[in-house]
């Protein structure tokens, strides 16, 4: 039997998602999740919900990834789409600097073009000039409209502010801009929906011709419809389609670790040397149980 692979999920949304998904998905090989701080559906209207949002990133979703034995990280920015709130969006960017040094924040994102507005692009350059000074690597979401010019108008704006293409993740990738994207040095991320965008079948047809390096998996999970197991079921699909393993390791782990990894904080001993999963564990007198009886590890090892 073929050892299961390990999994990062560097770019799914898991407060929309239940606690069903973290269990299939750690049943499914994934080991850690990378949460960016995104839009939720409406725009928000004062600063306290960014806050309250920003909070639970970085307090009681990773309990409750914990609870399921998933590491969770987190990204945090102000999206492209609430930029264009200009008045609200400078309070949001006064924020930013209390949660930037929180243990699970592993890069400044998602941040970048969503109608590439001015606003847009005034705070998109204000999150990399922080980014530059604070040396964080940083995840730039690119338009789903007009993709091609705004990833190029992405990468660009990095260039003009001094930041390492090496340390910028270009995502939500497709065939149109990968090439772009590898040639001048960024890492380039495909979130991989069930109909729409970048599919599965897709995704290995790029890995062969492009090869691993520099090319990450991610499902973008959120409340919409979308996948939390996309990135285990990509990587299955590229081994029964002939990619080599150690392609699939690097494009559904490793690239992911080494990008996110870079300050310190996403670390391959925190799943490799896990905390026993203890569900009756409390965060804020809170359990994920709902009345249900705890899981606890210790307790069915015989």
């Amino acid at each position: 039997m073929e050892d299961k692979l390990m999994i990062i999920d560097p770019h799914v949304h898991m407060t929309s998602r239940t606690t069903d998904d973290y269990e299939v998905m750690a049943a499914a090989g994934v080991v850690a999740v990378i949460e960016p701080s995104f839009w939720l559906g409406q725009p928000r209207t004062q600063v306290g919900s960014f806050q309250d949002y920003y909070s639970s990133l970085v307090g009681w979703e990773p309990f409750r990834a914990s609870q399921f034995g998933i590491k969770h990280y987190c990204t945090i920015g102000l999206n492209s789409k609430e930029a264009n709130n200009e008045a609200l969006a400078e309070q949001v960017i006064e924020l930013l600097p209390l949660y930037l040094h929180k243990d699970n924040v592993v890069a400044i994102g998602e941040i970048g073009y969503d109608d590439q507005t001015p606003a847009e692009d005034k705070f998109f350059r204000m999150q990399l000039d922080m980014a530059k000074e604070l040396d964080m690597t940083v995840q730039v979401h690119t338009p789903h409209r007009d993709k091609k010019a705004g990833t190029i108008k992405s990468m660009e704006v990095c260039l003009e502010h001094g930041l390492d293409p090496a340390n910028v993740i270009i995502d939500h990738n497709n065939e149109e801009t990968v090439k772009e994207v590898l040639d001048r040095g960024f890492i380039a991320a495909f979130t991989i929906y069930p109909k729409t965008k970048m599919g599965n079948e897709r995704m290995v047809e790029l890995v062969r011709k492009f090869g691993s390096t520099n090319i990450i998996v991610d499902s973008s999970a959120d409340w919409g419809v979308s996948d939390p197991l996309a990135v285990p079921k990509t990587a299955s699909l590229m081994l029964k389609r002939g990619i080599p393993k150690e392609d699939v390791v690097k494009t559904c782990y490793q690239n992911a670790l080494d990008a996110f990894g870079k300050n310190g904080k996403m670390k391959e001993e925190h799943w490799m040397k896990p905390n026993s999963i203890d569900q009756s564990q409390l965060f804020n007198d809170n359990s994920v149980l709902r009345g249900q009886k705890p899981r606890i590890d210790d307790d069915q090892i015989t």
